[in-house]
């Protein structure tokens, strides 16, 4: 089936795209996209003739068959039988209606007839879907969903900087352990099916992490959760990987923790960080030990949305009656844990993400790091933010593209505080210089640049040197009169403009078009003319773009005549 469906996608294709090119001009109100997942299953199931349409097999295709195999049902009940209206009317203006199809109006009736009944699936289809989610809603006492809003309004979170929590991660206990234990495991140790090591091998694997052997009467191996939670982390770290045979080995360098580098050193530790799930009780009864999945990770969350700290008996009574909330058997689950956040502050203490003193439990600055770190993997928004003294020139203006005029304000005059004009200038532009393609940091670097006057001279000399900075640091250098500076040269002027095209399009489609439309079909039309030679990362993704969606047929013509030449070049 697979095959099938790969051939007659391939055979609709050409046909899809010039539906796609017509349904701007003559049906703008509709989302030709919608019209492929029809159109495929049409020619599947009813007719290898793409242009043969019967009313009863449309009836079936939109009844029967989309509902199995639609993927957004909400999309499907605004805008698939708009989106089939205008393919059928397409197929039928431009002759590929096929002799021995209903008419087009007979069609254009059965679409009106099966509406209803349609809508009213596709909404079914919506509700199961939301019957499903709500199933899993449920999570556990980890699940960071609940505070997604709680979490969106905290105040900026400052994150410490690299260095600064690189020489914490170094001294993580529990990484050490992982290292000693991964050095022992050597470079091929078979391992068991049952028990991954023999009771001497555990005895040994004890020794070798400085982890005390537990008093039992039975195998040992089933005593030690804590040797197999560090054997769980070696292997999240990447000291350990599996071998050919059964066999586990060391990886080569990690004997060498903790590295010298500290990217190397903040990369592996956070290839751990989902260990703090280990740090849940795990009790003898499975479905107790589940009531009380996720403890460790909610009492990060808790942590967080308190400023970094809670008063420890305070947080064991919420995350108490949180278990007991969540789960009918979560009240049973806390009595037989007896203490259930001990294992979780242990874990986390070990993992350096806390610290416990007089009563109170607080977030390290690498706990903070780890914990916005799995927020962020949970697709929550926080405002999480380098501190001003260690972010970079890019950190800064990657940053404040994304907020507010006023924030992104106040982060600039708060970095430039720390720093020299001069000395500032020269960090931006050389920022500004790392990527040619990306004109929105560009553009932001030389604005702020420009508001530093003479200051900022030498840097905008150096940056002559830059083809995508010249054209600023020529108009800059100008503007300031500076002796022997180039004159911008009308080169410069079109650079600037596609920078300033670049933006808007990102923006999206309608800001973009907006735009164009600002400055006049007559004055784009001129800079199609000539645009086309400047060597800027993204002429030929414009000119493409303005083909596509100037409303002026003429500028879109002129568009593609200029498409043409740049690729010439």
């Amino acid at each position: 089936m697979t095959d099938r469906i790969e051939v007659a996608a391939t055979e609709l294709r050409p046909l899809l795209e010039e539906f796609i090119m017509w349904a701007r001009v003559n049906a703008p109100g509709s989302d030709p996209e919608l019209v492929g997942p029809p159109a495929l299953w049409h020619r599947l199931a009813f007719s290898q003739d793409l242009g043969t349409w019967k009313r009863a097999d449309l009836r079936n295709l939109l009844l029967d068959r989309m509902p199995k195999v639609v993927e957004d049902p909400d999309a499907a009940a605004d805008g698939m039988l708009p989106a089939v209206d205008a393919y059928l009317t397409f197929l039928s203006q431009t002759g590929r209606l096929a002799e021995g199809s209903d008419s087009l109006a007979d069609l254009q009736a059965e679409l009106d007839d099966v509406e209803d009944e349609f809508v009213d699936l596709m909404e079914e289809l919506l509700d199961d879907a939301e019957g499903d989610e709500e199933e899993d809603e449920t999570g556990d006492l980890g699940d960071f969903e609940p505070f997604a809003d709680e979490l969106a309004e905290l105040d900026t979170i400052r994150l410490r900087p690299d260095s600064e929590l690189a020489a914490a991660a170094r001294e993580v206990p529990l990484v050490a352990k992982a290292r000693d234990l991964a050095v022992w495991v050597g470079s091929g140790r078979r391992v068991g099916e049952d028990t991954l090591l023999t009771d001497a091998e555990v005895e040994e694997a004890l020794a070798a992490t400085g982890l005390p052997r537990p008093e039992t009467d039975g195998p040992i191996a089933e005593a030690v959760p804590q040797l197999w939670n560090i054997w769980n982390l070696a292997v999240d770290l990447e000291f350990l990987e599996p071998g050919e045979g059964g066999t586990v080995a060391v990886q080569d360098d990690t004997a060498e923790w903790p590295f010298d580098d500290d990217e190397d050193v903040l990369d592996a530790w956070m290839l751990g960080l989902h260990s703090v799930d280990y740090g849940d009780p795990e009790l003898d009864d499975d479905d107790l030990t589940m009531a009380l999945a996720g403890l460790t990770r909610g009492v990060l969350v808790r942590l967080l949305l308190a400023g970094g700290s809670r008063d420890l008996d305070e947080l064991t009574r919420d995350l108490s009656e949180a278990a007991a909330d969540l789960d009918e058997i979560g009240a049973d689950a806390w009595e037989a844990a007896g203490d259930p956040l001990a294992p979780a502050i242990e874990w986390l203490t070990g993992y350096g993400m806390v610290e416990l003193a007089e009563g109170t439990l607080r977030l390290t600055p690498l706990g903070t790091e780890g914990v916005i770190h799995l927020v962020d993997d949970a697709d929550i928004e926080v405002d999480a933010r380098p501190a001003i003294e260690s972010m970079s020139a890019h950190e800064l203006l990657a940053l404040s593209a994304e907020l507010p005029e006023e924030e992104a304000d106040a982060e600039f005059a708060a970095w430039m505080q720390l720093r020299e004009p001069a000395k500032a200038a020269e960090e931006l532009l050389e920022a500004a210089s790392e990527d040619d393609s990306d004109a929105l940091i560009r553009v932001q670097a030389a604005s702020v640049v420009g508001t530093l006057g003479e200051s900022a001279v030498p840097a905008w000399q150096a940056a002559l040197k830059q083809p995508s900075l010249r054209p600023y640091a020529a108009t800059h250098l100008s503007q300031l009169e500076v002796e022997g500076a180039p004159e911008p040269t009308q080169d410069d002027t079109h650079w600037l403009i596609l920078d300033m095209w670049t933006i808007s399009a990102g923006l999206g489609r309608s800001e973009f078009v907006s735009s164009l439309q600002d400055i006049g079909p007559d004055m784009v039309n001129s800079l199609l003319e000539v645009v086309w030679k400047i060597p800027h990362a993204h002429v030929e993704e414009l000119l493409d773009l303005i083909s596509q969606v100037h409303p002026d047929k003429q500028v879109a013509k002129t568009a593609r005549r200029a498409l043409f030449k740049a690729r010439s070049l």
